[in-house]
């Protein structure tokens, strides 16, 4: 009988590291780990890249195979930037995607080059998430600790190195830092924000090695390391995506996206051209507010997330973060629409509502920008911590009027990392692993009425509400 053949899988998300260890054959998770981040509070959105590393260490450990795994691959989270010294060590905290302080610096890159240039060139238009935004933020405001950097790197990129020793990184996650294109890093985008491209990570092509598990690591000297790629990104090779399949995922943020046939460049801004961690593309729409908005309606009703009520007719824009899509970087929470007859249950539910309004909207634009026709017929895959409470369920089938599909694997992001260590000792794509672990495979909860009156509602309140979101030039 041959030996077992085990693989590791990561997740390093803005809350957490999850580790789970696999079963290369067959696709059974033997081991899982994870281990807590903490991120700041007040004005922007920061976390120790060193905390991460030893969430790292605490989770692979409690996976119980750590010692003996052949392969490792590492996601994170997109868009962080992590600037180290000339000694490896962090500058400072990594500014993370939902620091929205940098959306002055978007603003003026947009204005720079124009939104339909920076689509053509980078496949998205930057908004205070990406990673170029964020430079020029710390270029602008911290121009003594700019100066000590050395090295730049995203947040998979970061732990990558610590284990191989190797400054790599993939075209899945580069392209979501606003100046990575097709054609590599782009000079222009870079001297303009004042970024020495010498301190960028070489991009490899997918399936690569990044390396081997150097000696001290808390995985097993001589595993090999796959590229790792961004969150999103493995979550799509986790679950085995083909083209013209959607995606929702909600979690501290919230997504939707599709493998593409075509390269996407919407000069609007709503939907990201990203690259996928293969060789073709993920359109993407993304918000700031998701779950934890949504909780922090619950907390401050003192319900629970599920006690939910349907009726009523109030609006909740649960904007308390600012907001990535629509791009309103200094919007605040807008409640519209409250009577006496108005319960807190109706409330909370209109803040599921609004959470998931954005990303319903853009679902058949991510399609058609990967080239892809909206088939309404096909189940919506949905995922992340929210795809468990059956509230969050019940917003997306009434508000996208399609069947929802609920996979059963546990922790896409991290199934899709084990797919790439996998890649690395079968030789298949990393996606032919999940789709032969069958990690797309899950219920079906079948279609509903959309409720075209309550998405027209949240329409028209954002619409006539846009004025008190902005925020006045002289407050930026």
């Amino acid at each position: 009988m041959s030996a077992q053949r085990v693989v590791i899988g990561v997740d390093s998300s803005t809350q957490s590291t999850k580790a789970l260890a696999v079963d290369l054959d067959s696709g059974a998770v033997l081991g899982e780990g994870r281990a807590p981040h903490t991120v700041s509070a007040g004005a922007g959105r920061e976390s120790d890249p060193e905390r991460w590393w030893r969430a790292l260490g605490e989770a692979l450990a409690a996976t119980g195979w750590a010692d003996r795994a052949a392969a490792c691959s590492i996601a994170g989270q997109q868009h962080g930037l992590v600037t180290l010294d000339a000694a490896g060590r962090p500058v400072r905290p990594a500014l993370l995607w939902n620091d929205v302080r940098s959306a002055p610096q978007a603003a003026a890159l947009g204005a720079s080059f124009g939104t339909a240039e920076l689509a053509h060139r980078t496949g998205s238009v930057p908004t205070a998430a990406f990673t170029a935004a964020k430079w020029a933020w710390l270029r602008a405001h911290e121009p003594a600790a700019a100066d000590r950097v050395a090295a730049v790197r995203l947040p998979h990129d970061y732990l990558t190195e610590r284990l191989t020793g190797e400054a790599v990184t993939d075209r899945g996650d580069a392209s979501g830092t606003g100046w990575w294109g097709p054609d590599g890093y782009d000079r222009d985008i870079l001297g303009r924000i004042g970024l020495d491209p010498r301190l960028l990570p070489r991009v490899l092509p997918p399936g690569a090695r990044a390396g081997v598990v150097r000696a001290g690591m808390p995985l097993r000297e001589g595993a090999l390391v796959a590229t790792g790629t961004g969150d999103n990104m493995a979550a799509a090779l986790g679950l085995g995506l083909t083209p013209g399949r959607a995606v929702l995922s909600l979690g501290t943020s919230g997504t939707v996206y599709a493998v593409g046939r075509s390269r996407p460049a919407d000069p609007s801004g709503t939907v990201a051209g990203f690259a996928d961690a293969l060789g073709g593309w993920l359109p993407l729409a993304c918000t700031l507010n998701c779950t934890l908005a949504v909780d922090r309606f619950a907390a401050l009703l003192g319900r629970d997330r599920e006690d939910v009520q349907r009726g009523g007719t109030v609006v909740v824009l649960p904007y308390l973060d600012g907001e990535r899509t629509p791009d309103l970087p200094g919007a605040s929470g807008l409640v519209h629409g409250l009577r006496h007859d108005t319960t807190p249950g109706q409330l909370l539910q209109a803040a599921y509502d609004g959470a998931a309004h954005a990303l319903l909207v853009a679902l058949d634009d991510v399609l058609r920008a990967g080239g892809e026709t909206p088939a309404p017929g096909e189940p919506l895959l949905l995922i992340g911590g929210g795809a468990r409470g059956r509230a969050w369920q019940r917003t997306v089938l009434r508000l996208s009027g399609r069947a929802v599909q609920l996979p059963d694997a546990p922790e896409p992001v991290a199934l899709g990392a084990a797919a790439q260590a996998g890649a690395l000792l079968t030789g298949e794509p990393a996606d032919a692993v999940a789709r032969r672990w069958r990690t797309a495979e899950g219920r079906v909860l079948e279609p509903v009425p959309r409720d075209d009156d309550a998405l027209e509602r949240i329409t028209d309140t954002l619409r006539r509400a846009r004025t008190l979101q902005e925020v006045p030039p002289a407050q930026r």
